[in-house]
């Protein structure tokens, strides 16, 4: 009977560790989303800044980091970083004092950019996974602005 009760143990902590390897791993693949875009480039950011103006958010801020590298003598194929924001939204997190802790992640952020298979890409953070371990106020805005910006999104990926 002990020994039973010692392969039982083992048999939790090996399953333990294997989930938390499988965990580890895939974690990259959680909380990134990655889609193909429709348009090259230049129309994926020309169509982008219109659907965000269209669904009434605003475009805070770009980062063109091929330009910025080249500043630094370096070569990298097209990137646009878009720095995303819905006052309805920040306003909420903003004028809480406990969930300003989130504001690291504010803007929202949302990437641009070609790949060496020719293909443009469009990627951001999984903010509806982020989100759920915050509970509350956090949660609930978080999954309100995510599904919001995927509705923009959705439109130029194939």
């Amino acid at each position: 009977m002990k020994k039973e009760f010692m392969y039982g143990i083992g048999g939790v902590v090996a399953g333990l560790l294997i989930m938390l390897l499988v965990g580890y791993k895939s974690a990259p693949g959680l909380m990134l989303v990655e889609d193909e875009s429709k348009y090259n480039f230049d129309q994926t950011v020309e169509v982008f800044e219109k659907e965000v103006k269209a669904a009434k958010w605003k475009v805070a801020g770009t980062h063109d980091m091929q330009a910025v590298l080249a500043g630094f003598g370096h070569d990298v194929k097209a990137v646009k970083i878009f720095e995303l924001c819905s006052s309805k939204y920040s306003k909420t997190i903003l004028e809480l004092d406990d969930e300003r802790i989130v504001s690291p992640l504010m803007p929202c952020r949302v990437a641009v950019y070609e790949k060496s298979d020719g293909k443009t890409y469009i990627t951001r953070m999984n903010n509806s996974l982020l989100a759920k371990p915050f509970g509350g106020v956090i949660n609930d805005v978080m999954q309100k602005a995510s599904a919001e910006t995927e509705v923009f999104i959705d439109k130029m990926i194939k």
